[in-house]
């Protein structure tokens, strides 16, 4: 399956950047051939609901250079995801499901703005980095380590399942004000036919500060 980028130039952080206000999650979505190794129904339909996360102040831009989610024991390198010739967005490789990426034309994580990473439920008959992505709810810890040395630690305060044709495009990859991150992969029922999942799970974090770590 190919998805037309369809890019638009925006400006954040005081840097141009190529916002994707056209469902590069149908990369995100996987259908590419990520998500497709195993029959793995999630459901958020039960989902704790969203809170409140009080933003702090955002960084300057660095490039994230790992990922950890400690609730659900995800580690990965993170590297950086561009475009394909086709103008649908790259992805990590389907035979390496363990790595994560995050999309380079959205913002750095700790800069003003949603910083997008994506990763694999599953590839090549095992599970992904974002396998339990599904298990997060509000209140859990994202760490993104930076090429400056530095740890953004992000809060989740919302999680969501939405079907791969009613991708909530504004809601990940619009101008925020304050510094977010958007961790994204498929989930729902498998569509056999297609050989993807018919949704992708979403979960919103907001940027809460730096910690030592690394």
């Amino acid at each position: 399956m190919t998805v037309p980028h369809r890019a638009r130039v925006g400006i954040r952080g005081g840097r141009a950047v190529a916002a994707a206000p056209v469902c590069i999650v149908a990369a995100l979505s996987f259908a590419l051939s990520g998500c497709s190794a195993a029959d793995q129904p999630l459901d958020l339909r039960t989902a704790a609901p969203a809170q409140q996360v009080q933003a702090a102040s955002a960084l300057s831009p660095a490039p994230p250079t790992w990922i950890e989610i400690p609730r659900i024991g995800a580690r990965s390198s993170l590297l950086p995801m561009g475009l394909n010739p086709d103008r649908t967005v790259e992805t990590p490789s389907v035979h390496e499901p363990m790595q994560a990426g995050w999309y380079r034309y959205s913002p750095t994580p700790g800069e003003v703005g949603p910083a997008v990473v994506l990763g694999h439920v599953n590839g090549d008959g095992q599970d992904g980095i974002f396998a339990r992505l599904d298990e997060l709810r509000p209140g859990d810890e994202v760490r993104i380590g930076r090429e400056d040395g530095q740890v953004a630690r992000f809060v989740v305060h919302r999680m969501a399942q939405e079907p791969k044709s009613g991708f909530p495009r504004d809601e990940v990859y619009g101008d925020t004000t304050d510094p977010q991150l958007r961790l994204i992969t498929c989930g729902g029922s498998f569509d056999r036919s297609a050989r993807s999942y018919r949704d992708n799970i979403i979960a919103f974090a907001t940027f809460v500060g730096t910690v030592q770590g690394g």
